[in-house]
Protein backbone atom coordinates (compact mmCIF):
# COMPACT_ATOMS: atom_id res chain seq x y z
CA UNK A 1 0.00 0.00 0.00
CA UNK A 2 1.45 3.01 -1.36
CA UNK A 3 2.92 5.57 2.19
CA UNK A 4 0.39 8.24 1.41
CA UNK A 5 -2.68 5.75 2.25
CA UNK A 6 -1.21 5.02 5.47
CA UNK A 7 -3.23 5.64 8.47
CA UNK A 8 -0.48 6.17 10.81
CA UNK A 9 0.79 8.88 11.71
CA UNK A 10 4.57 9.59 12.02
CA UNK A 11 4.70 9.27 15.42
CA UNK A 12 3.32 6.17 15.74
CA UNK A 13 5.80 4.84 12.55
CA UNK A 14 8.66 5.67 14.20
CA UNK A 15 7.30 4.92 17.51
CA UNK A 16 10.45 2.13 18.63
CA UNK A 17 12.83 4.79 18.27
CA UNK A 18 11.38 6.81 20.68
CA UNK A 19 11.00 4.54 22.75
CA UNK A 20 15.28 3.46 22.95
CA UNK A 21 15.41 7.08 24.02
CA UNK A 22 13.02 7.40 27.12
CA UNK A 23 15.03 4.24 27.83
CA UNK A 24 18.15 5.99 27.62
CA UNK A 25 19.08 3.24 25.58
CA UNK A 26 20.81 4.87 23.28
CA UNK A 27 22.57 2.59 21.32
CA UNK A 28 19.84 1.05 20.39
CA UNK A 29 17.73 3.74 19.60
CA UNK A 30 20.65 4.46 16.97
CA UNK A 31 20.56 1.03 15.47
CA UNK A 32 16.51 1.62 15.29
CA UNK A 33 17.18 4.91 13.67
CA UNK A 34 19.23 3.39 11.03
CA UNK A 35 17.09 0.54 10.05
CA UNK A 36 13.66 2.97 9.47
CA UNK A 37 13.34 3.32 6.15
CA UNK A 38 10.59 6.20 6.63
CA UNK A 39 12.75 8.49 8.22
CA UNK A 40 15.21 8.24 5.76
CA UNK A 41 13.01 8.66 2.67
CA UNK A 42 14.10 11.75 0.43
CA UNK A 43 10.88 13.94 2.13
CA UNK A 44 11.96 13.32 5.28
CA UNK A 45 16.26 13.51 5.63
CA UNK A 46 16.10 16.09 7.73
CA UNK A 47 14.33 14.71 10.55
CA UNK A 48 16.99 11.37 9.89
CA UNK A 49 19.78 14.10 10.26
CA UNK A 50 18.34 15.90 13.26
CA UNK A 51 17.62 13.15 14.72
CA UNK A 52 21.01 10.88 14.26
CA UNK A 53 22.48 14.77 15.40
CA UNK A 54 20.59 14.45 18.65
CA UNK A 55 21.02 10.63 19.66
CA UNK A 56 24.87 10.80 18.18
CA UNK A 57 24.98 14.17 21.24
CA UNK A 58 23.36 11.99 23.65
CA UNK A 59 26.36 9.20 23.20
CA UNK A 60 28.68 12.07 23.80
CA UNK A 61 30.27 11.47 19.89
CA UNK A 62 30.35 14.94 19.06
CA UNK A 63 31.97 15.47 15.87
CA UNK A 64 29.40 12.60 14.18
CA UNK A 65 26.85 14.89 15.79
CA UNK A 66 27.86 18.29 14.40
CA UNK A 67 28.43 16.14 11.50
CA UNK A 68 24.39 15.28 10.51
CA UNK A 69 23.76 18.79 12.28
CA UNK A 70 25.77 20.35 9.61
CA UNK A 71 23.46 18.49 7.36
CA UNK A 72 20.62 19.69 8.41
CA UNK A 73 21.34 23.07 8.48
CA UNK A 74 22.49 22.74 4.27
CA UNK A 75 19.12 20.77 4.08
CA UNK A 76 17.15 23.67 5.99
CA UNK A 77 18.76 26.41 3.81
CA UNK A 78 18.44 25.03 0.50
CA UNK A 79 15.47 26.40 -1.13
CA UNK A 80 12.28 24.53 -2.13
CA UNK A 81 11.10 23.36 -5.55
CA UNK A 82 8.04 24.35 -7.17
CA UNK A 83 7.57 20.54 -8.32
CA UNK A 84 7.79 19.62 -4.51
CA UNK A 85 4.80 22.02 -3.96
CA UNK A 86 2.94 20.46 -6.65
CA UNK A 87 3.31 16.89 -4.72
CA UNK A 88 1.50 18.32 -1.53
CA UNK A 89 -1.52 19.52 -3.67
CA UNK A 90 -2.08 16.61 -5.40
CA UNK A 91 -1.34 14.44 -2.11
CA UNK A 92 -1.17 15.61 0.78
CA UNK A 93 1.53 18.06 2.87
CA UNK A 94 3.04 14.64 4.38
CA UNK A 95 4.13 14.08 0.90
CA UNK A 96 5.95 17.45 0.61
CA UNK A 97 9.98 17.89 1.45
CA UNK A 98 9.78 18.30 5.30
CA UNK A 99 11.52 21.61 5.96
CA UNK A 100 11.38 22.06 9.78
CA UNK A 101 9.42 23.78 12.51
CA UNK A 102 10.98 28.14 13.19
CA UNK A 103 12.54 26.87 16.60
CA UNK A 104 14.28 23.46 15.36
CA UNK A 105 16.34 25.99 13.52
CA UNK A 106 17.43 27.38 16.82
CA UNK A 107 17.96 24.17 18.67
CA UNK A 108 20.14 23.29 16.16
CA UNK A 109 22.53 26.51 17.05
CA UNK A 110 22.22 25.38 20.32
CA UNK A 111 23.41 21.68 19.92
CA UNK A 112 26.10 22.71 17.24
CA UNK A 113 27.43 25.32 19.78
CA UNK A 114 27.79 22.67 22.75
CA UNK A 115 29.03 20.06 20.44
CA UNK A 116 31.82 22.71 19.67
CA UNK A 117 32.87 23.59 23.53
CA UNK A 118 33.13 19.97 24.34
CA UNK A 119 35.17 19.24 21.65
CA UNK A 120 37.84 22.26 22.76
CA UNK A 121 36.92 24.44 19.54
CA UNK A 122 35.89 27.71 21.04
CA UNK A 123 36.01 29.54 17.48
CA UNK A 124 33.98 27.27 15.69
CA UNK A 125 30.98 27.82 19.15
CA UNK A 126 31.72 31.54 18.23
CA UNK A 127 30.92 30.85 14.48
CA UNK A 128 27.73 29.79 15.82
CA UNK A 129 26.90 32.51 18.33
CA UNK A 130 27.04 34.77 15.32
CA UNK A 131 24.96 32.63 13.16
CA UNK A 132 22.25 33.02 15.95
CA UNK A 133 22.53 36.11 14.47
CA UNK A 134 21.56 35.49 10.80
CA UNK A 135 18.78 33.29 12.47
CA UNK A 136 16.91 35.59 14.90
CA UNK A 137 17.27 38.10 11.78
CA UNK A 138 15.83 36.22 9.10
CA UNK A 139 13.12 35.07 12.20
CA UNK A 140 11.78 39.04 12.69
CA UNK A 141 11.77 40.01 8.91
CA UNK A 142 9.44 36.89 8.25
CA UNK A 143 7.11 38.27 10.54
CA UNK A 144 8.11 41.91 10.95
CA UNK A 145 9.27 42.06 14.12
CA UNK A 146 5.87 41.72 15.62
CA UNK A 147 5.74 41.12 19.30
CA UNK A 148 2.55 38.64 18.79
CA UNK A 149 4.08 36.42 16.66
CA UNK A 150 7.66 34.01 16.85
CA UNK A 151 9.63 36.45 15.91
CA UNK A 152 12.71 35.89 17.36
CA UNK A 153 14.22 33.55 20.03
CA UNK A 154 14.83 34.66 23.32
CA UNK A 155 16.83 31.47 24.62
CA UNK A 156 18.97 31.07 21.81
CA UNK A 157 19.82 35.39 22.20
CA UNK A 158 20.55 34.05 26.18
CA UNK A 159 23.41 31.15 24.87
CA UNK A 160 24.91 33.30 22.16
CA UNK A 161 25.99 35.91 25.44
CA UNK A 162 27.05 32.94 27.21
CA UNK A 163 28.96 31.91 24.18
CA UNK A 164 30.47 35.29 23.98
CA UNK A 165 31.27 36.07 27.41
CA UNK A 166 32.73 32.34 27.91
CA UNK A 167 35.55 33.96 25.25
CA UNK A 168 35.71 37.05 27.17
CA UNK A 169 33.81 39.29 24.55
CA UNK A 170 31.65 41.33 27.09
CA UNK A 171 30.56 43.94 24.61
CA UNK A 172 28.46 40.96 22.36
CA UNK A 173 27.43 39.53 25.33
CA UNK A 174 25.95 42.50 26.50
CA UNK A 175 24.40 43.04 23.31
CA UNK A 176 23.16 39.41 23.15
CA UNK A 177 21.75 39.86 26.49
CA UNK A 178 19.67 43.04 26.01
CA UNK A 179 18.52 42.01 22.67
CA UNK A 180 17.01 38.78 24.67
CA UNK A 181 15.71 40.94 28.01
CA UNK A 182 13.74 43.38 25.38
CA UNK A 183 11.94 40.51 24.06
CA UNK A 184 10.70 39.85 27.56
CA UNK A 185 9.94 43.46 28.17
CA UNK A 186 7.84 43.74 25.12
CA UNK A 187 5.08 41.38 26.60
CA UNK A 188 2.91 42.65 28.89
CA UNK A 189 3.82 39.73 31.71
CA UNK A 190 7.35 40.02 31.15
CA UNK A 191 6.78 36.28 29.54
CA UNK A 192 7.84 35.08 26.38
CA UNK A 193 6.27 31.65 24.74
CA UNK A 194 5.64 30.25 27.95
CA UNK A 195 8.93 31.68 30.14
CA UNK A 196 8.94 34.63 32.82
CA UNK A 197 12.27 36.50 32.15
CA UNK A 198 15.34 35.01 33.81
CA UNK A 199 16.56 36.55 37.10
CA UNK A 200 19.91 35.29 35.76
CA UNK A 201 19.20 36.73 32.47
CA UNK A 202 18.53 40.03 34.24
CA UNK A 203 22.05 40.38 36.52
CA UNK A 204 23.50 39.44 33.46
CA UNK A 205 22.56 42.20 31.88
CA UNK A 206 23.47 44.60 34.35
CA UNK A 207 26.75 43.43 35.20
CA UNK A 208 28.10 42.90 31.49
CA UNK A 209 26.78 46.99 31.05
CA UNK A 210 28.56 47.75 34.27
CA UNK A 211 31.42 45.81 33.04
CA UNK A 212 31.51 47.90 29.71
CA UNK A 213 31.00 51.16 31.63
CA UNK A 214 27.69 51.65 30.32
CA UNK A 215 25.91 53.42 32.80
CA UNK A 216 22.39 54.79 31.18
CA UNK A 217 22.16 51.17 30.46
CA UNK A 218 22.49 50.31 34.02
CA UNK A 219 20.47 52.69 34.99
CA UNK A 220 17.51 51.78 32.35
CA UNK A 221 17.60 48.42 33.03
CA UNK A 222 17.19 48.68 36.78
CA UNK A 223 14.03 50.48 36.41
CA UNK A 224 12.61 48.19 33.69
CA UNK A 225 13.63 45.08 36.14
CA UNK A 226 12.58 47.01 39.14
CA UNK A 227 16.17 46.02 40.67
CA UNK A 228 19.40 47.04 41.99
CA UNK A 229 22.93 46.24 40.70
CA UNK A 230 25.29 44.85 43.08
CA UNK A 231 28.30 44.03 42.11
CA UNK A 232 29.64 40.73 43.25
CA UNK A 233 33.42 39.88 43.42
CA UNK A 234 35.00 37.94 40.41
CA UNK A 235 34.82 33.94 40.82
CA UNK A 236 38.55 32.64 41.29
CA UNK A 237 37.88 28.98 39.79
CA UNK A 238 35.03 30.17 37.40
CA UNK A 239 31.98 29.25 36.19
CA UNK A 240 29.79 26.37 35.38
CA UNK A 241 27.05 26.83 33.31
CA UNK A 242 24.37 23.64 32.87
CA UNK A 243 21.75 23.13 31.22
CA UNK A 244 18.87 20.24 32.55
CA UNK A 245 16.49 19.35 28.86
CA UNK A 246 13.21 17.87 30.93
CA UNK A 247 11.17 15.27 28.81
CA UNK A 248 9.96 15.20 25.31
CA UNK A 249 8.77 17.53 22.85
CA UNK A 250 4.89 17.36 21.58
CA UNK A 251 4.32 15.06 18.79
CA UNK A 252 1.87 15.61 16.58
CA UNK A 253 -1.25 13.81 15.85
CA UNK A 254 -4.07 14.39 13.26
CA UNK A 255 -7.38 16.38 13.61
CA UNK A 256 -10.29 16.41 11.37
CA UNK A 257 -12.90 18.95 10.22
CA UNK A 258 -15.46 19.18 7.78
CA UNK A 259 -16.19 22.38 6.12
CA UNK A 260 -18.77 22.98 2.72
CA UNK A 261 -17.93 25.50 -0.07
CA UNK A 262 -20.82 29.13 0.04
CA UNK A 263 -21.17 32.06 -1.97
CA UNK A 264 -21.87 35.74 -0.91
CA UNK A 265 -21.35 39.40 -2.54
CA UNK A 266 -17.84 39.26 -0.87
CA UNK A 267 -17.37 35.86 -2.81
CA UNK A 268 -16.19 32.10 -2.31
CA UNK A 269 -15.75 30.90 1.08
CA UNK A 270 -15.58 27.67 3.20
CA UNK A 271 -17.54 27.59 6.17
CA UNK A 272 -17.71 24.75 9.71
CA UNK A 273 -20.39 24.63 11.70
CA UNK A 274 -19.02 27.11 14.06
CA UNK A 275 -19.82 29.58 11.17
CA UNK A 276 -15.96 29.70 11.01
CA UNK A 277 -15.83 31.53 7.24
CA UNK A 278 -12.23 31.30 5.39
CA UNK A 279 -11.95 32.67 2.01
CA UNK A 280 -10.91 30.42 -0.82
CA UNK A 281 -7.03 31.17 -2.11
CA UNK A 282 -7.07 31.18 -5.93
CA UNK A 283 -3.67 31.05 -5.69
CA UNK A 284 -3.44 27.04 -6.20
CA UNK A 285 -4.92 27.28 -9.41
CA UNK A 286 -8.63 27.53 -9.04
CA UNK A 287 -10.49 29.18 -11.81
CA UNK A 288 -13.19 31.45 -9.89
CA UNK A 289 -14.99 32.00 -13.46
CA UNK A 290 -16.52 27.65 -13.45
CA UNK A 291 -16.44 27.35 -9.86
CA UNK A 292 -20.34 26.28 -8.52
CA UNK A 293 -21.25 25.68 -5.23
CA UNK A 294 -23.57 23.06 -5.85
CA UNK A 295 -20.99 20.92 -7.69
CA UNK A 296 -18.82 20.84 -4.69
CA UNK A 297 -20.07 18.67 -1.74
CA UNK A 298 -18.60 18.44 2.05
CA UNK A 299 -14.65 18.81 2.73
CA UNK A 300 -12.57 16.85 5.24
CA UNK A 301 -9.27 18.36 5.93
CA UNK A 302 -6.70 16.88 8.21
CA UNK A 303 -4.63 19.16 10.03
CA UNK A 304 -2.09 18.55 12.65
CA UNK A 305 -2.05 19.46 16.90
CA UNK A 306 0.20 18.57 18.97
CA UNK A 307 0.44 16.06 21.97
CA UNK A 308 1.99 17.61 25.32
CA UNK A 309 3.42 14.05 26.96
CA UNK A 310 3.51 14.32 31.00
CA UNK A 311 6.30 15.55 32.51
CA UNK A 312 7.60 14.99 35.90
CA UNK A 313 9.47 17.11 37.95
CA UNK A 314 10.27 20.38 36.96
CA UNK A 315 12.11 21.53 39.93
CA UNK A 316 16.10 21.38 39.38
CA UNK A 317 18.97 22.35 41.99
CA UNK A 318 22.53 22.23 42.26
CA UNK A 319 24.73 22.03 44.97
CA UNK A 320 28.58 22.95 45.75
CA UNK A 321 30.39 22.62 48.85
CA UNK A 322 26.51 23.39 50.73
CA UNK A 323 25.45 26.05 48.11
CA UNK A 324 21.90 25.41 46.43
CA UNK A 325 20.69 26.83 43.41
CA UNK A 326 17.62 26.52 41.87
CA UNK A 327 16.98 26.35 38.00
CA UNK A 328 15.47 28.98 35.99
CA UNK A 329 13.73 28.02 33.11
CA UNK A 330 14.95 29.64 29.85
CA UNK A 331 13.03 27.49 26.82
CA UNK A 332 9.36 26.23 26.78
CA UNK A 333 8.93 24.09 23.53
CA UNK A 334 5.46 22.49 24.63
CA UNK A 335 4.33 26.56 24.49
CA UNK A 336 6.50 27.17 21.48
CA UNK A 337 5.45 24.60 19.38
CA UNK A 338 1.51 25.13 20.09
CA UNK A 339 1.60 28.28 19.83
CA UNK A 340 3.42 28.84 16.66
CA UNK A 341 1.54 26.34 15.22
CA UNK A 342 -1.91 28.00 16.61
CA UNK A 343 -0.72 31.06 15.12
CA UNK A 344 -0.68 29.72 11.44
CA UNK A 345 -3.77 27.56 11.74
CA UNK A 346 -5.90 29.65 9.89
CA UNK A 347 -3.61 31.00 7.07
CA UNK A 348 -2.74 27.01 6.50
CA UNK A 349 -6.48 25.78 7.41
CA UNK A 350 -7.43 28.16 4.16
CA UNK A 351 -4.43 26.86 1.69
CA UNK A 352 -5.29 23.40 2.36
CA UNK A 353 -9.04 23.94 1.76
CA UNK A 354 -8.13 25.85 -1.34
CA UNK A 355 -6.30 22.39 -2.32
CA UNK A 356 -8.82 20.34 -1.43
CA UNK A 357 -11.54 22.62 -3.51
CA UNK A 358 -8.60 22.02 -6.57
CA UNK A 359 -9.40 18.20 -6.09
CA UNK A 360 -12.69 18.42 -6.06
CA UNK A 361 -13.34 20.32 -9.29
CA UNK A 362 -10.86 17.33 -10.95
CA UNK A 363 -13.08 14.67 -9.24
CA UNK A 364 -16.28 16.67 -11.48
CA UNK A 365 -14.32 16.99 -14.60
CA UNK A 366 -13.81 12.91 -14.29
CA UNK A 367 -17.44 12.76 -13.42
CA UNK A 368 -18.59 14.17 -16.10
CA UNK A 369 -16.58 12.31 -18.44
CA UNK A 370 -16.68 8.63 -16.48
CA UNK A 371 -18.43 8.73 -13.42
CA UNK A 372 -17.14 5.33 -12.32
CA UNK A 373 -13.68 6.78 -12.70
CA UNK A 374 -14.75 9.97 -10.99
CA UNK A 375 -15.52 7.65 -7.82
CA UNK A 376 -12.46 6.26 -7.92
CA UNK A 377 -10.86 9.73 -7.97
CA UNK A 378 -13.42 10.63 -5.07
CA UNK A 379 -11.84 7.58 -2.70
CA UNK A 380 -8.48 8.66 -3.60
CA UNK A 381 -8.88 11.65 -2.55
CA UNK A 382 -10.57 10.65 0.31
CA UNK A 383 -7.79 8.23 1.55
CA UNK A 384 -4.70 10.27 0.98
CA UNK A 385 -6.23 13.49 3.14
CA UNK A 386 -3.63 13.59 5.81
CA UNK A 387 -2.07 15.77 7.92
CA UNK A 388 1.59 16.65 8.37
CA UNK A 389 2.17 14.97 11.68
CA UNK A 390 6.03 15.37 11.66
CA UNK A 391 8.38 16.97 13.56
CA UNK A 392 11.64 16.89 15.78
CA UNK A 393 10.68 15.02 18.70
CA UNK A 394 13.94 13.83 20.35
CA UNK A 395 13.67 17.63 21.89
CA UNK A 396 12.85 18.20 25.55
CA UNK A 397 9.98 19.56 26.26
CA UNK A 398 11.38 22.34 28.36
CA UNK A 399 15.14 23.47 29.40
CA UNK A 400 16.48 25.13 32.76
CA UNK A 401 20.02 26.42 33.35
CA UNK A 402 21.90 27.16 36.06
CA UNK A 403 24.93 29.38 36.53
CA UNK A 404 27.04 27.73 38.90
CA UNK A 405 30.53 29.53 41.06
CA UNK A 406 33.26 27.32 41.28
CA UNK A 407 36.32 27.16 43.56
CA UNK A 408 39.66 26.51 42.01
CA UNK A 409 40.15 22.78 41.70
CA UNK A 410 38.42 19.92 41.36
CA UNK A 411 35.01 19.49 42.57
CA UNK A 412 31.97 18.56 42.69
CA UNK A 413 28.16 19.74 41.29
CA UNK A 414 25.03 17.68 43.05
CA UNK A 415 22.36 18.09 40.19
CA UNK A 416 18.77 17.20 41.87
CA UNK A 417 15.41 17.58 41.62
CA UNK A 418 12.74 17.33 44.10
CA UNK A 419 15.19 16.55 46.74
CA UNK A 420 16.43 13.48 44.80
CA UNK A 421 19.93 13.11 43.26
CA UNK A 422 20.10 13.08 39.69
CA UNK A 423 23.58 13.15 38.90
CA UNK A 424 26.83 14.45 39.79
CA UNK A 425 29.21 16.35 37.57
CA UNK A 426 32.84 16.11 38.31
CA UNK A 427 34.46 19.41 37.31
CA UNK A 428 37.84 21.35 37.97
CA UNK A 429 37.27 24.98 38.41
CA UNK A 430 40.25 26.75 36.04
CA UNK A 431 38.59 30.19 36.50
CA UNK A 432 36.71 30.03 33.07
CA UNK A 433 33.27 29.83 32.00
CA UNK A 434 32.42 25.73 31.54
CA UNK A 435 29.34 24.25 29.98
CA UNK A 436 27.49 21.22 31.03
CA UNK A 437 24.15 19.76 29.91
CA UNK A 438 22.26 17.03 31.14
CA UNK A 439 18.60 15.16 29.30
CA UNK A 440 16.21 13.78 31.39
CA UNK A 441 13.66 12.21 29.95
Amino acid sequence: MPVFFSCATYHERVQSYYDGLRANNYQQANRVLVRNKLIQARRNRLLFYLERGSVAHLLHQYDTSNYYFNLADQFMEAPGSAWDIAVGTITNPMMQTYRGEDFERFMVHYYKALNYLYLHKPEDAIVEARRITLTNNAQKDKFNDKSSRYSQDAFSLIMQGLLYESQKDINNAFISYRNAADLYLRQPDHSYYGVPIPEQLEFDLLRTAAMMGFTDQVTYYEKQFNLRYKPEPALAGGELIVFVENGLAPYKKEDNYFFTLIKNEAGFFFTDNNNLRLPVDFSVGIDATNLSVKDIGLFRLALPSYVIRPLGNSQFETSVEGNVLNGQKIQDINYVAKNVLSERTLKEMSLALSRLLLKKLAEKQVKDKNDAAGSVLEIVNFLTEKADTRNWQSLPANIYYLRIPLKTGQQQVKLTSGGNLITTIDVVGNGGMQFYNYRKM
